[in-house]
C-alpha cells in the first residue's frame, strides 16, 4: 500500500515559474529541470496567469489584512461583543 504526497506550492511560488513561463526565456522543460514541478503545472499556472492576471489591477483591489492586524481586528470584534452582551444584561435590568 503505497501513498502519493501531494506536494503544495506557495501562491508566490506559482507566480514566479508562470512569469518565468510567459517570459518565454526558458522552455517547459528547463523550467521543470529548474523547479522540479511537473511541466503539466507549469502550463496550468501560466494559463491561470494569463487568464486572471488582469485582476490584479482591478479598481477597488485593497491589499489583505496582515495576519497581525487581522487578530487584532479578532480581537476587538470579541471585546465589543463582551460589552455589548453586558450592555444588554445592565440595561434589561432597569426596564
Amino acid at each position: 500500500m503505497s501513498t502519493s504526497k501531494k506536494s503544495s506550492y506557495s501562491n508566490e511560488f506559482k507566480f514566479k515559474v508562470a512569469l518565468d513561463a510567459i517570459r518565454g526565456q526558458k522552455t517547459i522543460q528547463e523550467l521543470v529541470q529548474e523547479y522540479s514541478v511537473a511541466g503539466s503545472l507549469i502550463s496550468k499556472w501560466k494559463k491561470q496567469l494569463l487568464e486572471h492576471g488582469s485582476k490584479a489591477f482591478a479598481s477597488g483591489n485593497n491589499p489583505q489584512p496582515t495576519e497581525g492586524k487581522e487578530k487584532a481586528l479578532y480581537e476587538q470584534v470579541g471585546r465589543q461583543a463582551m460589552e455589548l452582551e453586558y450592555l444588554k444584561k445592565f440595561v434589561g435590568r432597569y426596564q
